[in-house]
């Protein structure tokens, strides 16, 4: 009976300790890599009307508030009992400095890369491997890289902006 617990214990600490170097390794692989978390595109509300607006291509362009003139009545609130706002703050990417922006998603052999495009600036939205392919991301001050590879297949969405207004270039390898 001594004997059967002894190599229990020694099954469960070995078991343990390959579980925890494993889990080590894996989290100091992933702590160095550029994922961000997916940011969320506004919600268009419904018009005075009630009408929901009409869901809009790709390219989007980011609604500007609208202006009112001094002559015209302020417009009643309708309360939106399906919204609820949340109890705290929730955190949010830090502004561009050109915002507002023009989301434009670009479709490749690999995935799917959704930029946001502003004057001077840009920032990755999203980005979805196509099925079997998977994704790299790289980022610095003035370009951002999205790379989608399967096997020896490798197709690269390129965003720079350090010379002027952002532009995005696809290339196949």
């Amino acid at each position: 009976m001594r004997r059967g617990l002894v190599h229990v214990l020694a099954w469960l600490l070995a078991t343990g300790a390959a579980v925890t170097l494993s889990w080590w390794g894996v989290h100091t692989v992933m702590a160095g890599t550029a994922y961000d978390p997916p940011r969320a595109l506004p919600i268009k509300a419904a018009d005075t009307t009630g009408r929901k607006p009409e869901p809009s291509a790709t390219p989007t362009r980011v609604p500007s508030p609208p202006r009112r003139t001094p002559s015209a009545p302020p417009a009643p609130k309708k309360p939106s009992p399906a919204r609820t706002e949340p109890s705290s703050p929730s955190p949010r990417a830090p502004a561009s400095a050109s915002a507002p922006g023009e989301v434009k998603s670009y479709d490749t052999d690999g995935g799917r890369a959704v930029f946001d495009l502003g004057r001077t600036s840009a920032s990755l939205v999203s980005a979805t491997p196509g099925a079997g392919w998977s994704m790299q991301v790289w980022k610095t001050e003035s370009w951002i890289r999205v790379e989608f590879s399967s096997g020896a297949d490798r197709v690269s969405v390129f965003c720079t902006w350090h010379d002027g207004p952002p532009r995005v270039e696809i290339g196949n390898y």
